[in-house]
């Protein structure tokens, strides 16, 4: 279901049938064409991954339903008026909505005189606050299921973001050597590497999951949507005043892996962050023994 803002245009609600115009039907169809076509686009010539497309055709899909010209023709002036729509919305919205445009007249047309001198906003620098282990044993203690306590210590855990963890199969984890092999996260943009599990995390699996040897691969180690986890964490938040999400277990996680010493290139590595530096990119041991060993010596723990 598409977020609010992003439905797609439909025709009138009364009666169960709608009749087009010739010119109203043509353009609809052509529209579609062009979502279609930018769709592969994106897939193929810009190698994107599908939430990623994902996001940049709902940009595209608001841009035809909402501009007061046609964005086939559109002007610098027509762009700039659209922009002006946004002015007031958060900078990482507006930066958004500004790359599709990017991509779909500069890229996708060819057309970058449309497109050309309209700056990205700053982004401000916003401190997050980490809670205390205190605040996550608290947490922990406070949820009740099994499968709910083994989820807040996976995410805490690994550094695994929301999605890889709900999409991981059981056949992902290595239960020998406490980590997940998966691809997780499917976006070809960003690489997820190797993670591990602490002992905590193994326990509370074991609890959960009963004998490991005796699980179907193929099936999901979570069998749930975000839903179930998002309802407990604001249920604590409204009583403990306390917000924790998977966003926060996975900041909490990355600060904690550097307060044990761990260096910043195998953190982006354990949270699936493409290396940036030199000394990452070409100087570095990412094999899956010098992983697991320095994830074992940073011997994470969050319960004690």
């Amino acid at each position: 279901m598409l977020r609010a803002g992003f439905e797609p245009a439909t025709p009138g609600s009364k009666g169960p049938s709608v009749i087009f115009s010739h010119d109203e039907r043509m353009e609809n169809i052509e529209d579609e064409r062009i979502l279609e076509d930018f769709k592969n686009f994106l897939t193929v010539n810009r190698q994107l991954g599908e939430r990623t497309v994902e996001r940049h055709i709902l940009e595209l899909k608001r841009l035809f339903e909402n501009a007061k010209f046609n964005p086939l023709n559109a002007t610098k002036s027509d762009i700039r008026n659209y922009l002006m729509m946004f002015k007031e919305v958060p900078a990482n919205s507006y930066a958004n909505i500004l790359k599709t445009l990017r991509i779909f007249y500069r890229d996708y047309l060819g057309r970058l005189e449309v497109v050309e001198g309209f700056k990205f906003p700053t982004r401000p620098f916003n401190a997050i606050a980490i809670p205390s282990k205190r605040k996550l044993q608290e947490f922990y203690r406070w949820l009740k299921e099994p499968m709910a306590k083994a989820l807040f210590l996976i995410y805490v855990t690994t550094g695994l973001r929301r999605n890889e963890a709900l999409n991981l199969r059981i056949g992902d984890i290595d239960f020998e050597k406490k980590n997940d092999h998966s691809k997780g996260d499917s976006s070809r943009t960003k690489r997820t590497w190797i993670t591990f599990y602490n002992d905590e995390a193994e326990d509370a699996l074991k609890e959960y999951l009963g004998s490991f040897e005796s699980l179907n691969k193929q099936a999901r180690l979570f069998p749930v949507t975000e839903t179930y986890f998002r309802k407990r964490w604001i249920a604590f938040e409204k009583e403990r005043k306390l917000k924790l999400s998977p966003q926060v277990l996975r900041e909490w996680f990355a600060c904690e892996m550097g307060r044990l010493g761990v260096p910043d290139r195998y953190i982006d590595a354990f949270c699936g962050r493409v290396p940036r530096s030199v000394l990452a990119r070409h100087y570095t041991d990412f094999s899956p023994e010098e992983l697991k060993e320095i994830y074992d010596k940073a011997n994470l723990k969050v319960l004690s």
